[in-house]
């Protein structure tokens, strides 16, 4: 199966994505982080820098857990068409 290119909103998503994740981990390590999630700390680098910008579902929902953030939170600042830069989380 061909995957179809992202467009650049979808790029930008998973920019907001990234940025959200960083952002909740605060002063964690990302070792530490991606051990609790059960991913790998390249898989969690390549979030956090936009570099897989759709991850799996499972991969979202064990990082909101290891990083005690609501889906629903996520997917709100994810979905907005503005930059989540000023946007705090309650992690």
């Amino acid at each position: 199966m061909v995957r179809t290119p992202l467009t650049p909103w979808e790029r930008q998503r998973g920019e907001r994505f990234g940025a959200l994740l960083r952002q909740a981990r605060g002063d964690r390590s990302m070792v530490e982080i991606a051990a609790a999630a059960g991913v790998s700390a390249e898989t969690l680098r390549k979030i956090e820098t936009g570099r897989a910008p759709t991850p799996a579902f499972f991969t979202v929902a064990a990082l909101a857990a290891a990083l005690e953030v609501s889906l629903d939170e996520l997917a709100t600042a994810c979905a907005q068409a503005s930059d989540c830069g000023g946007q705090a989380l309650s992690a």
